[in-house]
């Protein structure tokens, strides 16, 4: 099938042709383990599964990577070689009020290598519940930053050795953008730009020994630094940049890799930097051959921000911070991923309520159909007219929005056996992900089925006193009730 990406880098849509297909190789900028994941940033990483999954579905055999930072993320990120903290120290600080709270959550938050795994556990645990693929290859394909030192170390001397990196006077390594003639392609931030300082993201105060205000860094000499290893440039720690081309080269085992992903507040001074260094180190014309970027994700309209106390974890939204009630977790994956990555998100409690009722049809059509079809499914692929009208709006640039709008109307317009379309509908959440793993039994906690025994033998009693009570009781406990000819049955509210 056909199929064309929005590449970041050229700017336009382009027919997608990998290097060695039928495998696929993408990086994503994952998570800096300092803090639980906030729904931002699961809209980037849902986004990356999403492509892995339609990839998929297309024939390709996709290998998969996703970083875990672990040091080197400065606070002050917006700099092109980073300021302030390092923010596993600010994390630290964090769970150290959190342990004089009586709230402990490691044992030492001095020790950042506690303080990461605590993160690294969450993050995975979150990931697997919103059902990212990458999350069950952890730890081979989610690597830590910390863990790939050596090969960063690797990297700075061949840039050194070619000269597109120096040691300054204050002993730090930088990459010396006026090396590198194409450094700003990605984000339009070239060099002529940023000498006026590009709306203050280049500090023009920047340390004298630098030859560039825009020159990044590689490694820092730093004794006290709260995690640290001997280089040949003295006892420091590697530049956040660094780190991302150093894991994409090893775990990916290729100096040009097919896709790489993140937040659009990635492209500068991040991915800027790595395409920089990358290619420095491997004189290759490219380092990724698509870059897609997803947009900003909004709250009610609004930038999301503590401040304001619109910032959302996962955890909050599942927990009903949100919405008042909980959420199931495959209804903030279906809202996360309905938007076109390319558009800003509005995330909003009424579009959490849209989207239960969306995958509420995905998940009653497969339930009828299992029954129907007695557990019979027929093998389909892109042949099918359904299938293949789904795939070919995912293969323009992910149309979402156009790949939803076959499967809805399909299933409002359903004619035809059980079997086949339950064939169809598992092959479109082989995407979505939104179905349960398996509808065997009913999912419904004992007592809850107990309450609906009795309250049929209290309506046949006539004691509709006793009957509304339990029906209330059903519902507060997170039950849509409903009346059957078999009888009185609950299932889980999703939202």
């Amino acid at each position: 099938m056909d199929i064309q990406f929005y590449n970041t880098l050229t700017n336009r849509i382009e027919p997608f042709q990998p290097g060695e297909p039928p495998l696929v190789t993408m990086y994503n900028c994952g998570p800096t383990v300092y803090d639980f994941g906030h729904i931002g940033n699961f809209r980037a990483f849902v986004f990356a599964d999403v492509l892995r999954r339609f990839l998929e579905l297309a024939g390709y055999d996709v290998k998969q990577v996703m970083n875990l930072t672990d040091v080197g993320h400065m606070t002050e990120d917006q700099l092109a070689d980073g300021g302030g903290l390092d923010k596993m120290q600010l994390a630290g600080q964090r769970l150290k009020e959190s342990k004089k709270s009586g709230k402990a959550a490691v044992e030492n938050p001095d020790d950042p290598y506690q303080v990461a795994q605590f993160f690294i556990d969450a993050f995975i645990q979150d990931a697997k519940t919103l059902k990212l693929k990458v999350a069950n290859e952890y730890p081979q394909r989610m690597p830590r930053a910390t863990q790939h030192i050596a090969k960063m170390q690797d990297l700075i001397r061949k840039l050194i050795e070619k000269k597109h990196a120096y040691v300054a006077s204050d002993g730090a390594v930088y990459y010396d953008v006026q090396s590198f003639p194409d450094y700003g392609k990605l984000s339009g931030n070239t060099l002529d730009k940023l000498i006026g300082g590009a709306g203050g993201r280049v500090d023009e105060a920047a340390q004298s020994s630098k030859k560039h205000p825009a020159d990044f860094l590689l490694w820092k000499p730093d004794p006290r630094h709260i995690m640290k290893w001997d280089s040949p440039w003295g006892t420091g720690y590697p530049g956040w940049h660094i780190e991302c081309s150093a894991m994409a080269m090893e775990l990916l085992g290729r100096e040009v890799i097919d896709i790489h992903t993140g937040g659009e507040d990635n492209l500068f001074p991040h991915h800027e930097c790595e395409i920089a260094q990358t290619r420095g180190v491997t004189d290759c014309p490219q380092f990724a051959r698509y870059w897609m970027h997803t947009r900003f994700l909004l709250v009610e309209g609004e930038k999301m921000s503590k401040s304001k106390r619109n910032f959302y974890t996962v955890r909050d939204v599942l927990e009903g911070k949100v919405s008042g009630k909980p959420v199931d977790p495959a209804v903030l994956r279906y809202e996360l991923l309905k938007t076109h990555y390319r558009s800003n998100m509005n995330f909003t409690a009424k579009g959490l309520e849209d989207s239960a009722s969306a995958v509420r049809k995905l998940r009653d059509a497969a339930e009828w159909w299992e029954r129907e079809a007695g557990g019979a499914i027929a093998e389909i692929d892109l042949n099918h007219p359904i299938l293949g009208a789904f795939a070919q709006n995912l293969g323009d640039d992910l149309n979402m929005s156009g790949a939803l709008g076959v499967a809805f109307k399909w299933l409002s317009e359903w004619k035809g056996s059980a079997a086949e379309s339950l064939g169809v509908l598992k092959k479109i959440d082989s995407v979505l992900a939104v179905l349960p793993d398996s509808h065997a039994g009913s999912g419904v906690e004992p007592a809850i089925a107990e309450k609906c025994k009795a309250l049929d033998a209290a309506r046949a009693g006539k004691d509709f006193a006793s009957a509304d009570r339990l029906r209330k009781e059903i519902q507060d406990a997170g039950y849509e009730v409903m009346t059957t000819k078999q009888g009185t049955t609950a299932r889980k509210k999703l939202a």
